[in-house]
C-alpha cells in the first residue's frame, strides 16, 4: 500500500527551513552553476483521492545565490529574469497522478510573465512525526525546461566554439510540509456545542 494513503486531507503548511528550489545549468559546456532561490511559498492541498490535490508555488526571483555575487546580479539583470519588472515565478498543478510513491505533477510554470505546461517527476519521500511531534510530508520533483521557451535568450559565444550558458535548465525540488491543524474555531464551537448537551 502506497504511503500516501498517511497524508491528511487538507491544507498542509510550507515548511521553508527544510525545502529547497535549485535550478542547474551547464556552463562553457564543460561544467554545471548550480543555483537556488532564498524566498519560496508554497500551497499545498492535499485532496481525497490524491489526484485531486492542488500545488501552487511563488519563488521571489531576486533571492537567487549561485554563490557568487556578479554572476547573481546579472542573472537578476534584463539579460535574464529581469527580477525589477518580473519579480516571480509562479507554478499551478493542473494535474496530479502517483503510481505507490512515484508520479507526475503537471502544471503551468510561468517565468517573465510566460506560462508554459510542465511535468515534474515526483517523488512521495513519506510521513514522519518528528522529535517535537508534528507531522511532515516530504517530496522531491525534477523538471527540465527550455529557458528559450520563457524568452530568456541571453548568450555568448566561445572561440572554440559553442556558447557559454546551455538553454536546458534543470529546476529540482526537495520540499516539506505540516500536516494540517484544528481550526480553533472550529473547535472552539464544538466545545461549546458539547458544554450546551451536557
Amino acid at each position: 500500500m502506497s504511503q500516501l494513503t498517511a497524508l491528511v486531507p487538507g491544507s498542509w503548511t510550507f515548511d521553508p527551513a527544510h525545502s529547497e528550489v535549485a535550478f542547474t545549468v551547464r556552463h562553457a559546456g564543460i561544467s554545471k552553476v548550480r543555483g537556488t532561490f532564498g524566498e519560496v511559498d508554497a500551497q499545498l492541498r492535499v485532496a481525497d483521492p490524491v489526484e485531486d490535490s492542488t500545488l501552487t508555488a511563488t519563488v521571489q526571483m531576486a533571492s537567487i545565490d549561485t554563490k557568487n555575487a556578479d554572476r547573481d546580479g546579472h542573472v537578476r539583470s534584463a539579460d535574464f529574469f529581469d527580477v525589477e519588472q518580473h519579480p516571480t515565478m509562479t507554478f499551478r498543478s493542473t494535474a496530479v497522478a502517483f503510481d505507490g510513491e512515484e508520479g507526475t505533477i503537471t502544471g503551468e510554470l510561468t517565468i517573465k510573465d510566460v506560462t508554459r505546461t510542465v511535468e515534474l517527476a515526483t517523488e512521495f519521500n513519506g510521513v514522519v512525526v518528528d522529535a517535537f511531534g508534528v507531522t511532515r510530508a516530504g517530496f522531491s520533483a525534477e523538471t527540465t525546461i527550455s529557458r528559450k521557451d520563457f524568452g530568456i535568450t541571453w548568450n555568448a559565444a566561445m572561440e572554440a566554439g559553442g556558447v557559454l550558458v546551455s538553454d536546458k535548465v534543470t529546476i529540482t525540488l526537495d520540499v516539506a510540509f505540516t500536516a494540517p491543524q484544528d481550526d480553533p474555531e472550529e473547535t472552539v464551537e464544538g466545545q461549546d456545542a458539547i458544554t450546551a448537551d451536557a
